[in-house]
C-alpha cells in the first residue's frame, strides 16, 4: 500500500489517502478466535516488542500466542503510532498458525482525528477485522456515561460518531472503543465487553501486553 520509510508529514497525508477505503460493515462470519496485541518499546534505544495472542471466543482460553523483537527509526507521535508499531506487529502475526477473526489492538481506530488509528490502518493492511481498543482518548468528546460496567456513551468529533466511551469494569476508567475495518462500532463493543470479563482491559490485548512487556525486561530494556 506504502512504504513505512516515511516522514511524519508524509505519513499524515498517508492517512487522509487511506482513511476513505475503510469499509465499517458487519462480519461476515460468526466470531470464534480473537487475537489480541501489544507493542512495547525501549526507552533510549530503537528496540520494540511485538506479540500476538490468540483466543477463543467468547469463552477466552488461549490457543496460540507469538512474539517478534525488532527496530523503528519512526518517532513516537501520537496520532501516527501505526508508523511506529505496525511493521513489527506485522511480523509478529506472520507467526500466527491460526486466522484469528477479529483482531483487538491496543490503540485507536476511527476514534482518530484523521479516521486512520493504528486498528484501521492494520486492518486495511491486512484486508481483515479489526478493533481498536484505547486506554486513553486521543479526540473526541462523550457525555452521560454510567459506572456500572457495561454502559457506553458515544464519542463524536466534527459531529460524527466516531467509536464510544466504555466502562468494560464498574467504577474504574472507560476504554476508548472503535471499529478498524471490516467490522461495526455495535460489533466492535459487544466483542470488547465479551473479552472483559474481569478486567478493564479485554483479555487477549493484556495477555498480549503482559508477554511483550516481560520480553522486553528480559531483553534488558526495563
Amino acid at each position: 500500500m506504502h512504504s513505512w520509510n516515511v516522514s511524519p508529514k508524509e505519513a499524515v497525508q498517508i492517512q487522509k489517502d487511506l482513511a476513505p477505503l475503510l469499509r465499517l460493515s458487519r462480519l461476515n462470519r460468526p466470531v470464534r478466535h480473537v487475537a489480541g496485541t501489544d507493542v512495547s518499546a525501549s526507552r533510549g534505544s530503537d528496540r520494540v516488542w511485538a506479540a500476538a495472542v490468540v483466543c477463543s471466543y467468547p469463552d477466552l482460553r488461549v490457543l496460540e500466542q507469538t512474539w517478534t523483537e525488532g527496530r523503528t527509526s519512526f518517532p513516537y507521535i501520537p496520532g501516527l503510532l501505526s508508523f511506529r508499531e505496525i511493521p513489527v506487529l506485522l511480523e509478529a502475526l506472520k507467526g500466527l498458525k491460526s486466522r484469528p477473526d477479529v483482531i483487538l489492538c491496543d490503540g485507536q481506530g476511527t476514534a482518530h482525528p484523521r479516521r486512520m488509528g493504528l486498528a484501521s490502518h492494520l486492518g486495511l493492511w491486512l484486508d481483515r477485522p479489526t478493533i481498536g481498543s484505547a486506554k486513553s482518548r486521543l479526540v473526541g468528546e462523550f457525555s452521560g456515561l454510567r459506572t456500572e460496567k457495561g454502559a457506553f456513551s458515544l464519542l463524536y468529533h466534527q459531529g460524527e460518531v466516531i467509536g464510544a466511551a466504555a466502562r468494560t469494569r464498574g467504577g474504574v476508567k472507560p476504554v476508548f472503543v472503535s471499529p478498524g475495518n471490516r467490522i461495526t462500532l455495535e460489533e466492535s463493543l459487544e466483542v470488547v465487553f465479551r473479552c472483559s470479563p474481569a478486567y478493564r482491559v479485554p483479555e487477549p490485548v493484556r495477555k498480549a501486553h503482559a508477554l511483550v512487556t516481560r520480553l522486553r525486561r528480559e531483553g534488558g530494556a526495563g
